[in-house]
This record gives C-alpha cells, sequence and structure tokens, in this order.
C-alpha cells in the first residue's frame, strides 16, 4: 500500500469539488481532546510518516492506478489536481507542517501537527491526507502515553521503596505485545513508541522501526525466556530437568534468564523445586533468575510468589525499610497487567513490606493493541481557509448536540504560558515563540529528530 493517492478515505476524492471557489490555502491541526484516559499525551510517530509517505513522490502509475480504481469504486478522481503535484511539484505534495518536537509532553486540547497547503491550486490537499496522517500520530502516541502512564506509577512505587529507583526503572516494564498486534507495521511504530519509555522489549520490530525513523543504534534490550512449549516439551514427569537445564544453559555472570512456572502447578514448582530440589543451584549459580507465574490472579499470585521466594531464599532489608530478594531471584508478572492493575500490585507489595526492586512488569495486547483513535479523542480538523484576496478566514465546527466536539477556529501556535503549553491563535504570538516548528515543506525534510533527542523531551 505505497499509493499516496489512494492512502485516504474514500469520500476525500470528492472533496476537491466541494471547497468554496475562492479558497486558494487550508489549513488544518491536529489535537487530542480532552478525555478521560490522559490530561496530557506523549508526542510520538510525525517522523516515520514523513519518511514513509511524504518522502516518496507520486508516480505517473500512481495517478493511473488511482484514476482507475476511483471510476470503478464510484467515486470523482482529480487527475488534473495529482497531475499538477507529479508535473510542476516532482511529485511531492505542496504542503507546509509544522509540529511540535516529538518527545514533547503536551495537554490535551493543544495542537500537536499543523497543515497548510502553498499551492493555490491545491487547497484541498491539507485535509485529504488526513486519514494517514492522523493514524500515523494518534497510534505511537496513545501507545508512548500508555507506556508513560505506567511509567509514572512504578516510578513512584519506586522512589518510596527502593535504593536505586532511577536505575531500576528503564527495564521495569516490558513490552510482549508483537503476537496482539494488527500487523507488523502495527509492531514496529508502537513498539517504538514503548521505548520512548522504557528499554526493556521482545517487540523486535519496535527496535528496527527506532532505528529506521529515528537513528537509534539499539533502542531496547531483551533475555533468553522460556515458553510454555520448551518447558512442557520436556513432560511433566522431567519439570525439574526443564528447569534445570534452564539454569545451566543461560549461566554467567550478570546475566538474566526468565522461566516461565506454572505450566502445571506453580505453587509446587516454587516450593518442591524453585525453592526445594534446585535451590542451591539457583544460588550457586552466576546470574539471576527471573521466575513467571503467567495464570492466576494478576495481582496477588505475583505477591504470593514473591512471598514464596523470600520464604526459600531470603534476603535483605534495604536502607528505606523494605524486603529485596536475594540477587540470585526476582520476579515478572506479564498477565493481566494495565495501568490499574500495575498500581494495585505496587500497592500490595508495598503493604506487604517488598520493595519493588523484587518485580518487572510486562504487557502483550494491552500496551500495543486495546487502544483506538478515541481512546485520546485524537482529531484533524480544518480551521482556517485563505481567499483568492489573500485573507485568513476562520473555520470551525460547534454542534449543539456535542460541545465537546466543538474544533479551534483560526491558524493555531503553541506557546508557554506560566510554564505549561497552551494554543493561541497564530498572529497573537512571535514566530519565534510559537513552539509548533516546520518540519516539511514541499518535499524537503527541515527537521530530523534522533531517538535519543525524543527520550530526552519525554523525561
Amino acid at each position: 500500500m505505497t499509493n499516496l493517492i489512494l492512502a485516504t478515505d474514500s469520500y476525500k476524492q470528492s472533496h476537491f469539488l466541494q471547497y468554496p471557489p475562492e479558497a486558494r490555502a487550508i489549513s488544518a491541526y491536529i489535537e487530542a481532546r480532552p478525555n478521560d484516559f490522559a490530561d496530557e499525551v506523549l508526542f510520538m510517530g510525525l517522523q516515520p510518516y514523513l519518511i514513509d509517505r511524504l518522502e516518496r513522490p507520486i508516480t505517473q502509475a500512481d495517478i493511473d492506478e488511482a484514476e482507475a480504481i476511483c471510476a470503478a469504486h464510484g467515486v470523482p478522481f482529480n487527475r488534473e489536481g495529482w497531475q499538477i503535484v507529479l508535473d510542476e511539484h516532482g511529485g511531492y505534495l505542496p504542503i507546509e507542517i509544522r509540529a511540535l518536537p516529538e518527545g514533547m509532553i503536551v495537554p490535551t486540547g493543544v495542537p500537536m501537527v499543523q497543515v497548510e497547503t502553498t499551492d493555490p491550486r491545491l487547497p484541498w490537499l491539507a485535509t485529504f491526507i488526513e486519514t494517514a496522517l492522523l493514524r500515523a500520530i494518534w497510534y505511537p502516541t496513545t501507545v508512548a502515553t500508555l507506556s508513560r502512564q505506567c511509567r509514572l506509577i512504578i516510578r513512584a512505587g519506586l522512589e518510596k521503596t527502593s535504593e536505586d529507583a532511577l536505575g531500576q526503572l528503564p527495564f521495569k516494564l516490558h513490552d510482549f505485545g508483537a503476537r496482539g498486534t494488527s500487523s507488523g507495521e502495527s509492531a514496529g511504530l508502537g513498539g517504538m513508541a514503548h521505548l520512548v519509555n522504557f528499554m526493556g522489549t521482545d517487540t523486535m520490530e519496535g527496535l528496527i522501526a527506532a532505528r529506521h525513523y529515528y537513528g537509534a543504534d539499539m533502542a531496547g534490550f531483551s533475555i533468553p525466556a522460556a515458553e510454555h512449549s520448551t518447558m512442557t516439551s520436556w513432560g511433566r514427569a522431567r519439570e525439574e530437568a526443564a528447569y534445570a537445564n534452564m539454569l545451566d544453559a543461560f549461566e554467567g555472570v550478570g546475566k538474566l534468564v526468565a522461566v516461565v512456572s506454572d505450566s502445571y502447578d506453580l505453587d509446587a514448582a516454587l516450593t518442591g523445586i524453585w525453592g526445594g530440589s534446585l535451590r542451591d543451584k539457583v544460588m550457586t549459580r552466576k546470574g539471576t533468575l527471573v521466575l513467571r507465574p503467567d495464570s492466576g490472579d494478576p495481582v496477588e499470585t505475583p505477591v504470593r510468589t514473591i512471598k514464596t521466594l523470600w520464604d526459600a531464599f531470603g534476603g535483605t532489608i534495604n536502607a528505606k525499610g523494605y524486603r529485596v530478594l536475594d540477587p540470585h531471584v526476582r520476579v515478572i508478572q506479564g498477565d493481566g497487567m494495565t495501568p490499574s492493575s500495575i498500581a494495585r500490585l505496587i500497592d500490595r507489595l508495598i503493604e506487604e513490606g517488598f520493595a519493588i526492586d523484587n518485580i518487572v512488569f510486562g504487557m502483550g495486547g494491552g500496551l500495543l493493541q486495546q487502544v483506538n483513535r478515541d481512546t485520546l479523542r485524537f482529531a484533524m480538523k480544518a480551521n482556517a481557509m485563505r481567499d483568492a484576496e489573500g485573507a485568513w478566514h476562520d473555520v470551525a465546527k460547534a454542534p449543539a448536540t456535542d460541545p465537546g466536539k466543538a474544533s479551534k477556529a483560526g491558524r493555531q501556535a503553541v506557546v508557554l504560558e506560566a510554564g505549561r503549553m497552551v494554543a493561541r491563535r497564530i498572529e497573537q504570538v512571535a514566530d519565534t515563540d510559537n513552539l509548533l516548528q516546520t518540519v516539511w515543506r514541499e518535499g524537503t525534510m527541515l527537521i530530523r529528530h534522533s531517538f535519543d533527542e525524543v527520550r530526552t523531551r519525554a523525561g
């Protein structure tokens, strides 16, 4: 799906006939409207769109293909307009895009992107690209925001109970979401968005996306880990041998290995094998064993697991008065984790007197797939039209049936007031104060962010 002309909703093919005849330019903006999920969002995802979509010029074959499909599909086709794009603009869209720097934490209701057309014959282009552009931004921004919410929850727990909160935080939420996404592209973009906040992942597409779009050498890390098939293939009678093999195969100073331990009976495995027949082997090996309960109550099961490991392996009381397991054992909980259940699990561990050092959290489909455009109420709306005389006129919607869907009138700027980002009309703001920077103009990317820069802004 590389034809830019077809990367839109069908009805937009007819919109070139619908704007007023005096229209010479259209401006449109993207924001996350106020919602029940988050008061601020982590902006992410524009750069991949620019690279994948806008840096690839349209071709004559694209125009011919789009014309044939539109004719058969029953919608008009603006061949004249697209020929102008090809013949006079080299196939690149004559638009300007202003955006906040990626990685910024943006209050809801503040524009992150604004698009404006630059060829007076093609004002309809600004909203024509809405489908692909909005999709490119809402998905990674929503995943990054969800991941950041988890980061804030985990950080608070670490700061209360750990002597090394900032050192541990980058690896406290692991991405297991690749198999639960709708496509490899989603895994890449969503997995990359998570890596803005954390450095633990099993979504390899996210690593490649961070490398390709933002120049990250290696954005995330993982460890050897068992799945049920590699344990149950030994048979129930040889469960202990399967576990012992994991200890032997991945031994090394500073190395970690994760072993799923609920294939048959988690409590029996914890007491009879890990804390029983294999206890000495665990305690004398070089490295850390990370045990994974993968079923049961997502809060009480990992709490019980840590308590059982404390009884078997012991540990220390840190300077903040919380129990830390012996460094040979830790726990990862990846089943049923959401921001809410992570918060409840942290509260329970603190209630039991355990530091958050003892556990790592994982998320799968809940991180990369169980989000949609309405999670953060994303929208792209036209806000201004320039006429043949060069004057800009406000464009906005104000539905009486849903005032929450009212859109902003007039071209927008974003400025800092009392340390907080707010939206203002562009004519009220000096260009040097406008945080919306021109990142794209008529085929040229003017600003390219590195992954380290995005991470630094996100904090």
